[in-house]
């Protein structure tokens, strides 16, 4: 859906969360495929029983890039991504693990060379079935100002 939403429009600690999705085996292969990390932690399900988590763990690019692509779900066309900020990984997430997305606006502020546009921050919080945050990070918008 697209819906312009200038930097005016957007409201401190506003919230939407997206629909779940549930990480499979084949993301894993995948994402090693894509990206060369095809350590142990990831692809050796024996070696992986003698660690501390006993099963393989999601490679945390590939945690970080499902939870964002959950956000993808509006496009604003008078914004874009201006980058992220503070990213962290809580908690490991597992094959089978269903995961969402909370996005709370929790920051706006004036661009500093383009009076035009703003910045707007969002939160978010990657969230498993459970209820654990397994990741969060802020994403900057890039906003276009009502004219």
């Amino acid at each position: 859906m697209f819906q312009e939403t200038y930097y005016e429009d957007y409201q401190i600690d506003s919230q939407r969360t997206t629909l779940g999705r549930t990480i499979t085996e084949a993301d894993i292969v995948l994402h090693a495929g894509q990206t060369g990390d095809f350590f142990p932690h990831h692809m050796d399900a024996e070696w992986c029983k003698t660690q501390d988590f006993k099963q393989r763990i999601v490679h945390g690019t590939l945690t970080f890039s499902v939870g964002v692509g959950l956000t993808a779900n509006e496009i604003n066309p008078v914004a874009m991504s201006y980058g992220y900020d503070r990213l962290r990984f809580l908690k490991p997430v597992f094959i089978n693990d269903t995961l969402h997305t909370v996005v709370t606006i929790s920051e706006k502020r004036d661009h500093h060379k383009r009076p035009e546009m703003g910045i707007v921050t969002e939160h978010l919080e990657v969230v498993n079935q459970h209820g654990d945050t397994v990741l969060v990070c802020d994403h900057l918008l890039f906003v276009s100002k009502k004219q």
